[in-house]
């Protein structure tokens, strides 16, 4: 699959967008070669609506499908722009979901009574189950962090609601059977919703399942400038993970991989050693300020790699840009080892921003490399020392073009910091003629 991305990603990319529009708009191709009723008894808002929500139901039930992290989708996209997609699409699917008993209610009133829970026929039952499921799920996603839901409890819930979403809207429109009436179509979303179910199975058990076979252990925890440290892994009874400089892995430390306590790290170390993994962890929240406390012996487990942010795809550029922010260095000093222990002599130029001197990262690793690589090293400070000469501020346009290359086309460039640094460098190199193709960035806060 590599080999194919490499060669043409934008044509796998581009199909599997086909796929999942075909995949949504597969109920109004059943509808429109066989109809289920003759079109005069059948006014165009009522099949407007039975429209939106045959779609918004295959549109959530294709969410299970964007979140089983399956790795020949993940490889075209990335697994934060499929999140995002995934989140976005959602959105579309509640408001598709919803608006079909909406249209039904304003052309035929009399269809209010359907919402009379005790007295409603099953099916309508079913299908007020399935839109509170929906709007349960939309609202506690959205708002999670407002809520204080913790981010466990949210996901078993996430996972259930969207159970009960699919199930009972399927229930819904078996048991109206004006559409599902024969048996192959019925046949056909029944096999749609057991697709879905499986793929939550796969991610909440079969994956967990063989991640528990390859476990890690704890070697160090080692603490690094900017409030940062170092986990090191080791394999037990394996090989270890292969993965590519920049990519992450999702981690469980300590408890089981069934309890779906994991978080998305970027490894830190050279792609080259699978015997030895670290991955580079700011302390910024509850999970990330017990890192310095984790006790060597510790048990790891990892689900990885993910991720299409990494040099090894483009092997044939002349060289790299590489722009980090804070702990969006984590991903580009992977790259960087690998690249030195490739003893790669391509031309690197690396701008760092940071927010003191003493904040800086791997400030020492990075001088080091210089003496292994082709490497220019900018560091920008937001608060420099009063005897500073290098720059200081933001990493706006003004500043790239200073130090990027004066044929910009003929590089590469990788971005990791905060979104708004990213959107500001993204858009200056817009305007300074890089192409869009040669812009990749790798988003850090994926929950």
């Amino acid at each position: 699959m590599r080999s194919l991305l490499m060669k043409n990603p934008v044509v796998i990319g581009v199909s599997w967008i086909v796929a999942y529009i075909l995949i949504i708009l597969f109920p109004l191709f059943i509808l429109l070669l066989y109809p289920p009723t003759p079109s005069d008894e059948r006014s165009f808002w009522l099949e407007l609506s039975a429209a939106l929500g045959f779609i918004g139901l295959a549109m959530m039930a294709m969410q299970f499908a964007l979140t089983a992290r399956i790795k020949s989708i993940e490889a075209s996209y990335g697994v934060d722009l499929i999140l995002q997609f995934h989140r976005y699409t959602s959105i579309v699917a509640f408001f598709f979901i919803l608006a079909h008993p909406i249209v039904l209610f304003i052309h035929n009133p009399e269809t209010l009574q359907l919402l009379n829970f005790i007295q409603a026929p099953w099916r309508a039952r079913a299908a007020v189950i399935a839109t509170l499921a929906l709007i349960a799920i939309i609202v506690t996603s959205i708002w999670r962090q407002k809520l204080n839901i913790p981010y466990e409890p949210w996901r078993i819930a996430h996972g259930i609601l969207a159970v009960i979403i699919v199930a009972f809207g399927l229930g819904h429109a078996l048991g109206v059977g004006n559409y599902l009436g024969l048996f192959w179509k019925a046949l056909i979303w029944t096999a749609i919703a057991i697709t879905a179910l499986w793929l939550l199975i796969y991610v909440r058990l079969v994956k967990p399942y063989f991640m528990q076979k390859k476990p890690y252990l704890v070697e160090a925890a080692i603490p690094q400038r900017g409030n940062v440290w170092n986990l090191v892994l080791r394999p037990r009874g394996h090989d270890g993970i292969t993965f590519q400089p920049g990519q992450f892995a999702w981690l469980t430390l300590e408890i089981s991989p069934f309890r779906m306590r994991e978080h998305p790290f970027s490894f830190a170390s050279s792609a080259e050693k699978r015997d030895r993994i670290e991955f580079g962890i700011k302390a910024l929240g509850d999970f990330t300020n017990t890192i310095k406390d984790v006790k060597p012996g510790t048990k790891a487990f990892l689900d990885g790699p993910y991720g299409v942010f990494t040099t090894d795809l483009y092997e044939n550029t002349a060289g790299f840009v590489l722009i980090a922010g804070g702990i969006g260095i984590t991903p580009i000093i992977s790259m960087l080892f690998t690249l030195a222990e490739r003893q790669d002599e391509r031309p690197l130029l690396l701008i760092y921003a940071s927010t003191t001197w003493d904040d800086i990262t791997y400030r020492e690793e990075i001088d080091a490399l210089k003496d292994k690589l082709d490497l220019t090293v900018i560091h920008v400070l937001r608060k420099p020392p009063e005897d500073w000469s290098g720059e200081n501020g933001y990493v706006d346009q003004q500043l790239l073009e200073r130090y990027i290359p004066k044929r910009p086309a003929t590089r590469n460039y990788f971005i990791c910091a905060a979104p708004k640094m990213m959107n500001e460098v993204e858009k200056a190199l817009h305007k300074l003629d890089v192409p869009v193709t040669n812009i990749h960035m790798e988003h850090y806060n994926l929950v």
